[in-house]
């Protein structure tokens, strides 16, 4: 048993609070990593308050460290490995078969805070159990126990606090821009919203050399950096009238959008300002329903689609992306704000105003 400090959510609607835990060591299958940094991810926020769950919460999913301890069963991962933690899948299951496991049919009950299989935690508070097991990591903490499915071993000579974010916002976004939209230099996009998210499918727009980059952002920090690291045009949707300044940026429609914001008012929008054959991509966890016209959708050729995870393989991609940071193609670390972990409350409002891009929280 290890006694750590972690960020402790009972409420909601309050802050985070610092407390110490125990977790547990590793199992057989499992992985016990020391953590050097952690993103923090709107999903967190989505995943503490959702629904009457138990409390209190330990989430945190994009957690990067050292690998302390493993299991008798672990054979591709071994103790002092730098890691990336990202989201689990079985490996098993027809979509996983498909290199497919950010739709593994069995990754809701592995990543929605998955017990073990016998139902026991990894993570107590006070001599009791708390809802972990968040992404299969809940990295919200200094240490975290994973498992090789979710566990990406990297370059001992990488920053961690910069590759931390991989775990899933980074991969999120640019997957979406290079696995799923695959746009080029004959193209144009429009990336909506851009945290980390957003950000991270600019950056690999401009990679590509995408004929076109558009932002729509209503941050004037994050507009004033994302014309720094590439973008062509950046559109305030709180001045500047979005539907014909898209049409305008790019000659009377574009050919590829990412919405990252989940508002369905927004993602409407994006979808109208599509050209002929144009294709928007949607990747935020929002609600409510799309009111889309169908003879716009057929007679010109548009499509629209959800994308998790940048439908990557992990353990391919995150290396992939790594490769682009370390060739100067893909500057991650322009995206990065550090925080000592005790200041997570301080980041959080930082990031809810727009004054940062992706926070990410220290631990030594």
């Amino acid at each position: 048993m290890v006694r750590t400090d972690a960020l402790v959510s009972r409420d909601p609607r309050e802050p985070f609070t610092v407390e110490q835990v125990d977790v547990e060591e590793p199992r057989a299958d499992e992985i016990l990593v020391r953590l050097v940094a952690t993103g923090i991810c709107h999903t967190d926020l989505v995943a503490r308050g959702a629904g009457a769950v138990d409390r209190p919460v330990l989430v945190g999913h994009e957690g990067a460290g050292i690998v302390e301890r493993v299991g008798s069963e672990v054979t591709r991962v071994r103790p002092g490995d730098h890691v990336i933690l990202t989201f689990r899948h079985c490996g098993a299951c027809a979509n996983c078969a498909k290199s497919r496991p950010a739709y593994c049919q069995n990754g809701p009950a592995l990543n929605q805070f998955g017990a073990r299989a016998d139902g026991t935690r990894r993570v107590s508070l006070d001599g009791a159990r708390m809802r972990d097991g968040f992404f299969g990591q809940s990295s919200f903490a200094r240490y975290a126990v994973a498992t090789e499915d979710n566990t990406v071993v990297i370059d001992a000579d990488i920053d961690l606090e910069t590759a931390a974010p991989l775990g899933c916002s980074i991969q999120t976004g640019a997957g979406a821009v290079l696995n799923a939209l695959r746009p080029g230099p004959q193209d144009s996009i429009v990336v909506y919203g851009v945290g980390g998210v957003g950000m991270a499918a600019l950056l690999a727009a401009v990679a590509v050399d995408v004929g076109t980059v558009v932002v729509v952002e209503p941050s004037p920090i994050r507009r004033a950096l994302a014309s720094e690291l590439g973008a062509h045009h950046v559109v305030d949707p709180g001045s500047d009238d979005v539907l014909v300044a898209v049409r305008e940026t790019t000659k009377g429609g574009a050919s590829h959008a990412l919405d990252t914001t989940g508002n369905s008012a927004v993602i409407a929008q994006a979808f109208d300002a599509l050209g002929i054959g144009g294709a928007l991509v949607t990747v935020a966890l929002g609600k409510g329903r799309l009111d889309l016209d169908l003879l716009d959708i057929v007679l010109k050729g548009k499509t629209i689609r959800g994308c998790l995870e940048g439908d990557c393989v992990p353990a391919t991609f995150v290396p992939e992306l790594l490769r682009m940071y370390a060739a100067g193609a893909f500057p991650i670390d322009r995206l990065v704000t550090r925080y000592p972990f005790a200041d997570i409350n301080v980041a959080l409002e930082d990031n809810r105003r727009g004054d940062t891009v992706k926070p990410v929280l220290l631990w030594t």
